[in-house]
């Protein structure tokens, strides 16, 4: 009898959750058969064996949480096939049964999500409802995290922080206590550098940054405050946070709590460029793709990134650097309805319209058949995510580090514009970026949203700048 142990599944990946069992006691499997279908944080994979022979024991079943090197499988390989062995027991306690999928969630947690199939352009008259498409959402898994931190962990800044420090003082000026205070940290457990003990501003990030990594890289999976008991009001149900829920939260958390975020709107008049897509959109189809608002926004953006190349960037803060990406590939943030995802679509300014409408489309394939790759959700350089499908005006992204901007779409209304000294009706898109203000001043983030908007408006502008 050997034992088949979970192999290692990536970069970071450290267990996850057991979706299916593809194979039971007795059955034959042969070496690279899928035995296994995991959700990991960051996509649904196929397990395969690493053996050949008949399965004796399944130790693990579905809604599990597994790690890497636990006995998934025992197989016996002489071929003789032993008798079915009553199930051991598991390795790792079984998890409470998995949620039921329901329908999509409404993309509210990041600003990461969008829509992928655009409805049949109108004819006629615009249609403040139905000059957007609305596109179903493929999807993806949240981005590769960084550091070693446990998969599928929240992280509070509040973790493994000392009791409160006695009234003696601190040396700190007040500004440095303020930043600790937002942070919520104690300035009195901060280690100061300066002299005398005198504890900095760049102590305090120090201090955060320790806490949110914890011993080891390891983030702590705690609550950020202490719950009720919810019971004592009604009936209440407890589900389990499925592994791209829990690995988005935390991502998130992360995010909003290391980047200082701001958030710019503008509207772009896109009336000019409905006309081009119902003119154009049997050609896109005829590509295999969907000329969508989202296709279109991607080719902008790309061109966008190489004239504002600081959009196109990461902070290095460890080696006090910035890193200009010479490559474009650009994630589409999507609901599914299993959490929300992050494709990426490779060097996008090398690619044409109809290219990244049939790229974007098979990535939607992929995704409804829980089919994404790590290297698909892999190497973005910034993140596009469209709700104008769903609806809403303007909304505030968070930055998907290590990028530095995220660009939100919402859904286009047609509005009286005045135009020539008169009013007229025009469709109208709002846009929303966020960026990480240590690297993009408001003025520069102006300068490229009026550009993205620019070249949506006027197609040549692109064609002239980018």
């Amino acid at each position: 009898m050997t034992e088949l142990l979970l192999p290692e599944l990536g970069e970071n990946i450290a267990a996850g959750d057991v979706v299916r069992v593809l194979v039971h006691v007795g059955d034959r499997v042969s070496r690279d058969q899928p035995v296994l279908e995991l959700e990991t944080d960051k996509a649904t994979i196929e397990v395969p064996s690493s053996l050949t022979g008949t399965i004796a024991e399944v130790r693990v079943q579905p809604s599990q949480k597994v790690k890497v090197g636990q006995v998934i499988l025992v197989v016996d390989e002489s071929g003789a096939g032993a008798a079915p062995a009553p199930p051991a027991a598991a390795e790792a306690k079984p998890a409470a049964p998995a949620a039921p999928n329901h329908a999509s969630e409404a993309a509210v947690e990041g600003g990461l999500a969008q829509d992928v199939h655009g409805t049949p352009s109108t004819t006629g008259a615009p249609d403040a409802r139905g000059q957007q498409e609305r596109e179903q959402g493929l999807g993806q898994v949240a981005p590769p995290h960084d550091g070693g931190a446990r998969p599928g962990r929240i992280v509070d800044i509040a973790a493994g922080r000392p009791a409160a420090s006695s009234g003696a003082a601190v040396p700190a000026a007040p500004s440095t206590r303020r930043y600790a205070r937002e942070l919520g940290l104690d300035v009195g457990q901060v280690p100061g550098t300066g002299p005398g003990g005198r504890v900095s501003m760049d102590d305090v990030k120090s201090q955060a940054r320790a806490v949110i990594t914890g011993s080891g890289g390891k983030a702590h999976l705690v609550t950020s405050v202490p719950l009720p008991d919810f019971s004592k009001w009604g009936d209440v149900e407890r589900q389990p946070m499925r592994a791209v829920r829990r690995k988005t939260a935390e991502h998130m958390a992360r995010a909003w709590a290391t980047v200082p975020h701001v958030t710019q709107g503008d509207k772009a008049d896109i009336t000019n460029l409905e006309g081009l897509r119902q003119k154009y959109g049997k050609r896109v189809e005829a590509g295999g793709g969907k000329l969508t608002v989202t296709a279109i926004a991607l080719k902008v953006v790309a061109s966008a990134l190489k004239v504002f190349p600081q959009f196109n960037a990461s902070i290095d803060v460890d080696n006090e650097q910035v890193v200009f990406k010479k490559y474009v590939n650009i994630g589409v943030a999507v609901d599914t309805e299993f959490g929300l995802l992050v494709p990426v679509l490779r060097d996008v300014d090398q690619k044409n319209i109809i290219q990244i409408s049939a790229e974007l489309a098979q990535l939607a394939d992929k995704a409804k058949a829980r089919k994404l790759t790590l290297e698909d959700m892999e190497g973005g350089c910034f993140t596009l995510s469209n709700l104008g499908g769903i609806g809403g005006t303007y909304f505030t992204p968070i930055v998907n580090v290590p990028e530095v901007a995220i660009l939100g779409m919402s859904r286009s209304v047609v509005e009286p514009v005045h135009v020539n000294g008169e009013f007229q009706p025009r469709t109208m898109m709002p846009l929303s970026l966020s960026y990480d203000h240590r690297l993009i001043d408001g003025a520069d983030a102006i300068r490229f949203l009026r550009w993205v908007c620019d070249a949506l408006e006027q197609p040549f502008v692109m064609a002239l700048q980018g």
